[in-house]
């Protein structure tokens, strides 16, 4: 079928990309507008309405912690900005298995008991579950991660389902992935094991911490302790900054992965006031109330709000460990007795430290597991989440407004029943889905490809400066495309998405094109079951890369993605 072709300059991992020659590029190879007679352009294809449905997950226990099942749609209310929305997708997963909703009630025999409802077999593709363990190596002392591991590696090996997705990643002053995903639980078990041999770097936090308070005791006035409070709590709260940002990274690498999103962090806190039991060190020795309201320069209860929301829009869960477990107060031990230390400071770190996993948690939807020195019987509540749980979707007023909207769930006249679900989303544009959505298939082994997309690759070309032109053939199934007829043609609209990486985990940012197609109406029958052909040359180094490629029928509101590696120069 018909051939197009652009060249992208300067695209990819070499040098920096070039929008707009990709443009400029595209539009070059673009059919002009239709004018009408005073001369102003028309659209060639009317509105087009796109069907946004928001999925929820939602898990109910009774008043000790035990799973409830057998509820129904007409259990529930759901509520976006406090409006009451219709639940139009009901989905019920007990064991692992997605249940057919109960059958109108028959008569029966007296005394019998009626059916329960059966399983109808594994869970639909979007309610797959990829579970990212994110052990905190820098925020961790080693015995508490060590001790944690091993309860963690019988939870991977016996909770979890089959067909589940786990990847195992580190955060070491930056994050490190241990495991790409994989449904193999032996894998992942394995890496954790050469995690113990890691050294944990929370051991220099205490040390850390120590010396302030014991140059808080012994400094001579308020101003000198302070000077020593604000230096460490500037140093904490950079390396606060660099925590939370790495977190999310996570979260927006997930973003346009298919499924439900789950990250189980292991960590001995973060602080949600960097350097908060430090201020109230000084207050306690000098009593000077203003001392405090300096620690709120360095607050990042707004980052982890930030952080929470990102999770949320991206339909990630967190389950957040205390790998600390039941802690002893620093203040009662020997080498800290003159360092003028007392309970209640300790107390505030205890607290600043855990109120962050706390939040992290309850804001998506998922559990904290704070101060048990046994994690396992909790992980094993974990792992009902994971199994058992209502997905409830909807159909909002809006779709792609980029704005931040509330959800709440009520269960009608259930009394005693506790619920949890996330607590809202961001109503992300087209545009941001499919930048997602191309990175997703860029960084992860996913492919969603309803619309059957292709990719082949031409033979790279060499330049004098070493880098390489390569032709990318993107092959796109006419048939699978909504086609609207106009006078004496057929037209579809749609648009590209490309991002490229190379083998040292340089990625390019995503790059959009729309691509025209008008097919003339006598040829209309026999194009259907061909392909039309569009043509990228990228331009890229010497190695292995990998390119991804984004399709979104804009008149459908239909898309695909896939990916493709190829070694460039032999």
């Amino acid at each position: 079928m018909n051939r197009r072709s652009v060249y992208v300059p300067a695209f990819c991992l070499a040098l920096a990309l070039v929008g707009s020659a990709w443009q400029s590029a595209a539009q070059a190879q673009s059919k002009p507008k239709k004018e009408d007679k005073s001369g102003s352009a028309t659209n060639l294809f009317g509105e087009t309405v796109t069907v946004n449905v928001v999925n929820v997950e939602v898990f109910v226990t009774d008043k000790k912690g035990n799973r409830v099942t057998g509820l129904t749609k007409d259990d529930f209310e759901l509520f976006e900005n406090k409006r009451p929305m219709a639940i139009t997708n009901f989905y019920a997963i007990e064991a692992g298995k997605a249940v057919a909703p109960p059958a109108p009630p028959t008569p029966t025999v007296a005394g019998e008991t009626p059916p329960e409802p059966e399983p109808i077999g594994p869970p639909a593709e979007d309610q797959r579950l990829l579970l990212v363990v994110y052990v905190d190596n820098f925020n961790l002392r080693p015995f508490n991660r060590n001790r944690v591991i091993r309860e963690m590696r019988t939870f991977i090996d016996q909770k979890l389902s089959r067909g589940d997705l786990m990847m195992l990643v580190t955060y070491d002053r930056s994050v490190h992935i241990r495991q790409p995903f994989t449904s193999d639980p032996g894998l992942i078990n394995s890496a954790l094991v050469g995690l113990e041999k890691i050294s944990g770097q929370g051991v220099h936090a205490d040390s850390e911490r120590r010396e302030v308070l014991q140059r808080i005791e012994e400094s001579e006035s308020a101003s000198e302790a302070v000077r020593w409070a604000r230096a460490y709590s500037e140093s904490t709260f950079n390396d606060l900054s660099f925590s939370i940002d790495a977190l999310r990274d996570i979260v927006n690498g997930l973003a346009g992965t298919p499924g439900r999103k789950a990250v189980l962090y292991v960590s001995d806190g973060l602080q949600m006031i960097a350097g908060s039991d430090v201020f109230h060190a000084v207050q306690a020795k000098y009593a000077e109330g203003a001392t405090l309201t300096q620690s709120f320069e360095f607050d990042a209860s707004r980052r982890f709000r930030e952080l929470t929301a990102a999770a949320n829009a991206n339909r990630v869960t967190f389950y957040t460990i205390d790998a600390a477990g039941l802690r002893a107060y620093s203040s009662i031990s020997a080498e800290n007795q003159s360092a003028g230390q007392g309970v209640f400071i300790d107390q505030i770190q205890i607290s600043n430290l855990q109120s962050t996993l706390q939040m992290m948690a309850e804001d998506t939807g998922g559990k904290a597991i704070l101060n048990s020195n046994k994690v396992g019987p909790q992980l094993e509540r974990i792992a009902d989440d994971f199994k058992s749980y209502y997905s409830l979707g909807y159909s909002p007023p809006h779709n792609g407004d980029g704005r931040y909207h509330e959800i709440d769930v009520k269960l009608k006249n259930k009394k005693g029943l506790e619920i949890r679900h996330r607590a809202g989303y961001r109503d992300k544009t087209p545009d941001t889905k499919m930048n997602d959505g191309t990175l997703a298939a860029l960084s992860f082994p996913f492919q969603s490809n309803p619309l059957d997309l292709d990719i082949e690759f031409g033979q790279p070309k060499a330049r004098e400066d070493g880098y390489y032109l390569v032709p990318v053939n993107v092959k796109i199934p006419l048939g699978k495309l909504v086609l609207i007829p106009r006078e004496s043609a057929h037209e579809a609209s749609i648009r590209l998405y490309v991002a490229a990486a190379d083998g040292e985990g340089g990625t390019s940012e995503v790059q959009q094109s729309p691509v025209p197609i008008r097919i003339p109406s006598a040829d209309i029958e026999r194009a259907v079951h061909q392909s039309y052909t569009y043509t990228l040359t990228l331009l890229m180094r010497k190695g292995d890369q990998k390119v991804a490629v984004g399709l979104r029928d804009d008149l459908a509101g239909s898309v695909s993605f896939v990916s493709r590696g190829v070694r460039i120069g032999g």
